[in-house]
């Protein structure tokens, strides 16, 4: 009797009936797989590796927040180590970095970054940070190879594990020496000059006389001093003589070789069209948008020994970059044999100990506000060659093509003229004018790599004056103290000298006219040494007088965090490092106070009926600190954003920034500009736009001003750049702060900016805030606005978020508190 056979149908049910009861399985031996090869790009904390090229072992330990310590032979040798370092907690951030300026983002994200692929492109950074290797002296040169080589032992050691993103991307690829310096190229294209404010004011000089251009942004009059005499700021300069309501009858062009700064370009004649302009400004990134900066960023000051309470110099800096999840700055401390040392802030993908000091000098960087990069209009000829005075020369052209993930890559061509990269080519719009930049920082070589480097040596105020000549861009105010008693501020970078014009606009490129003719000298730039009030100070306030003999430019910071500055270093007496600390936790505005002042704005306003009378007395009440739990920080941003839109649109245009609020300034000292933007009277004008502020914030916080709170919407947000677009994963990797401050205050609580309570949010401030004290190489605090890891899962991923938000720096000691991991890296 044969054995029993299920019908074929049966069997083959049956087989389904196993796979659906094997599904579970498979799902959870799927996620625990997910979950190991998660948990393996979590570095441990205690390692050993190798690094090829090492001279001899260096030894790193870690405190309870990650921070480490490195003990070296040499200082190349430590270079290699924070290359290991920065790989190990920052590859993902440092891959980022070196795509954003390579033009290759897309490869990875996708058609939404073709965008920002074409622009850096255009502007070719990769291409001029490898030239610019070449340059360098023999030991940058060395230095850069020995932190890749760093960088690449982690690669090859950990592969697609070398941070959770790569699972998914796969292996990175080997660090390169150059892709060190495109950390710079990407900090001189957003921290220098005003090419897009030139692009703005050509776009409204279609429709509005000069005069009205000039006043939205104010000319800056201030002594451009940073030692202005203690115990405090110079009184404001006097208001100016009101302009002349018709527009200036454009001067003729001066000669080639005639050196008029000031004078600005006819655009009358063969400019773009305003249409092609305003394309052009949408099609250039702008912060807050991912992978750029905002326009203001620092303060810094330092303090002779007669101020400090140790007997030494005293220096603080806090620079203002864009929130991101993790924060561009990585804090360590290196220590080498015969008590040398450095400590402070790095930033991943650079070797460099950006801001901090070593044992015997500190020194701080501020963004110089100059203006290094100019537009030029160009008369093609034909289809490939322009107008020069020398004749028509041909474009440089390069062919670039852009790899785009899940789509047909881009075709690129990329032009140049003697002036720089043709920009409108990114409007795509044939025939016409056309314009090509000019930007010191896109210059040939840079050697800001070899600068940072002689910094990190210097041990003097001689020296550090010397490495700042080295710093060939960003052009910045770079404070330094020394441990023999020395203060100073130098001016880093190449500063343009112009055969005409202020940069303000775009300037003719056919004849020469408004040429570059070389640069600066860098003892003939802003500097000051050992100033009689002991007290050097910065916030991207002017350093420059108007009439100094090299034209700085046309448009400067308003000068609130710098004069704030001044009052408290004038009232503290003798200061130690955490008075300084303190300092940077300042949240007081100055613009509000000057709203709020006798005779001031808001308190000029007609009396309002209702809740806008109960929001008007909290102002009038108030201080103007903007503290976390108050209302009154949010009325005053409210009002200040409706009172400049309106004054804006009663001008005839619409609005150009939202902050910095010069203009709003301008408009409350100057009451001759009521009749063109106030409609006859800014304070009733200021009237409505409070009427109008409290209005909006009701719909969305509630009927009682006096509930409403700064911290409800004041909220530091760092995001991953990547996953913040990914609804699940954005949200876990999201961190999130009530801060105080705002865009004015010491503690920079920079606005996003736009409509709706989302354009409190706070997008940019003090991603790190550091104090030495020149009498003890103990003596250093420093604090990071996130964490030290760039890896979600790590507990270093956000833990320094709280300390930072509440003004509780580290100690960079030699020894931790608590020691958390040991790494020893062999050659």
């Amino acid at each position: 009797m044969g054995r029993y056979r299920p019908p074929r149908r049966l069997r083959r049910g049956h087989g389904w009936l196993k796979l659906l009861l094997a599904l579970p399985l498979l799902l959870v031996l799927g996620l625990l797989g997910a979950g190991y090869a998660l948990w393996r790009t979590v570095p441990p904390d205690d390692q050993l590796a190798a690094i090829p090229g090492l001279s001899a072992p260096v030894e790193v330990t870690l405190d309870s927040h990650g921070v480490p310590r490195i003990r070296a032979a040499t200082l190349r040798d430590a270079y290699a180590a924070m290359g290991w370092l920065h790989a190990r907690d920052r590859m993902f951030q440092m891959e980022l970095m070196r795509r954003g300026a390579a033009g290759r983002l897309a490869e990875i994200a996708g058609p939404a970054l073709v965008r920002n692929d074409r622009f850096v492109r255009t502007l070719g950074l990769a291409r001029r940070a490898e030239s610019d290797l070449a340059a360098l002296d023999d030991e940058t040169r060395a230095v850069l190879s020995a932190y890749a080589a760093g960088v690449n032992a982690w690669i090859e050691a950990r592969g697609r594990f070398a941070a959770p993103e790569f699972l998914l991307l796969g292996k990175p690829e080997p660090w390169l020496p150059e892709h060190s310096l495109l950390w710079g190229k990407v900090m001189g294209l957003w921290l220098s000059g005003n090419w897009r404010d030139e692009v703005e004011r050509a776009r409204l000089a279609t429709t509005l006389p000069a005069d009205r251009i000039a006043e939205l942004w104010p000319a800056e009059t201030s002594p451009g001093r940073p030692d202005w005499p203690f115990p405090g700021p110079p009184p404001l300069p006097p208001a100016p003589a009101p302009p002349p309501e018709a527009a200036p009858t454009a001067a003729p062009e001066p000669p080639p070789g005639a050196t008029t700064p000031g004078a600005t370009p006819n655009l009358r004649q063969g400019a773009l069209p305003a249409g092609q302009l305003s394309r052009l400004a949408a099609l250039i990134p702008r912060f807050p948008e991912p992978f750029t900066l905002p326009p203001t960023a620092s303060n810094s000051w330092a303090v002779g020994g007669a101020r400090s309470a140790s007997g030494r110099p005293l220096l603080a800096n806090d620079p203002h970059l864009g929130f991101q999840a993790p924060i561009l700055w990585y804090l360590a401390r290196i220590d080498l044999p015969g008590g040398r040392m450095l400590a402070g802030a790095t930033s991943p993908g650079v070797p460099f100990i950006v801001i901090g000091r070593n044992e015997s000098l500190a020194w701080g960087f501020t963004n110089n506000g100059a203006d290094v990069q100019d537009l030029f209009v160009e008369r093609p000829v034909g289809a490939d060659r322009y107008e020069t005075p020398g004749g028509p020369q041909p474009f440089q052209v390069t062919e670039e093509r852009i790899l785009v993930r899940g789509a047909e890559a881009v075709e690129l061509r990329v032009r140049e003229t003697r002036h720089g990269p043709v920009i409108s080519d990114l409007d795509d719009l044939p025939g016409g004018r056309i314009l090509a930049l000019a930007a010191a920082n896109l210059a040939a070589e840079d050697t800001a790599a070899g600068g940072l480097l002689a910094l990190n040596r210097a041990h003097s105020l001689a020296e550090a004056r010397a490495a700042a000549a080295g710093i060939t861009s960003p052009v910045q105010n770079m404070v330094a103290a020394d441990a023999s008693g020395g203060i100073g501020l130098y001016t880093t970078g190449r500063v343009p000298l112009r055969r005409a014009g202020d940069g303000s606009l775009p300037a003719p490129g056919h004849d020469g006219s408004h040429d570059w003719t070389g640069w600066a000298a860098p003892e003939a730039l802003p500097a000051t040494e050992n100033p009689d009030s002991q007290v050097i100070a910065n916030g991207n306030n002017r350093t420059a007088p108007p009439d100094f003999p090299v034209f700085m430019g046309r448009d400067w910071f308003g000068e609130w965090r710098f004069h704030r500055i001044g009052e408290r270093l004038g009232r503290d007496g003798r200061l130690d490092a955490a008075a300084m600390a303190a300092l940077q936790m300042d949240s007081t505005s100055l613009l509000a106070r000057e709203a709020l002042a006798e005779g001031g704005l808001l308190r000029r306003m007609p009396r309002p009926p209702g809740a806008v009378a109960v929001a008007l007395d909290l102002l009038l009440a108030w201080d103007g600190d903007m503290a976390a739990p108050l209302p009154q920080p949010l009325i005053f941003n409210a009002w200040l954003r409706r009172f400049e839109r309106l004054a804006l649109a009663g001008g005839g245009t619409e609005a150009t920034t939202s902050e910095p609020h010069e203009f709003a300034e301008s408009l409350m000292r100057r009451p001759e500009l009521a009749a063109r933007w106030c409609r006859g009277d800014c304070a009733a004008l200021a009237g409505q736009a409070l009427a109008a502020a409290v209005a909006e914030l009701q719909d969305q916080l509630g009927r009682d001003p006096a509930g409403w709170r700064w911290s409800a919407v004041h909220l530091a947000r760092f995001e991953h750049p990547l996953l913040r677009g990914i609804p699940l994963l954005g949200r876990l990797a999201r961190l999130e702060a009530a801060t105080a401050g705002d865009g004015q205050t010491v503690n920079r609580g920079g606005l996003r900016g736009g409509e709706g309570l989302a354009g409190f949010q706070h997008v940019h401030g003090a991603g790190l805030r550091l104090v030495a004290d020149l009498a003890d190489t103990e003596a250093t605090l420093a604090i990071i606005a996130t964490g030290q890891s760039g890896n979600p899962l790590s507990r270093h991923w956000g833990d320094l978020l709280l300390p930072w938000r509440d003004g509780e720096p580290l100690r960079l000691t030699r020894e931790p508190d608590a020691v958390a991991g040991r790494l020893r890296l062999s050659p």
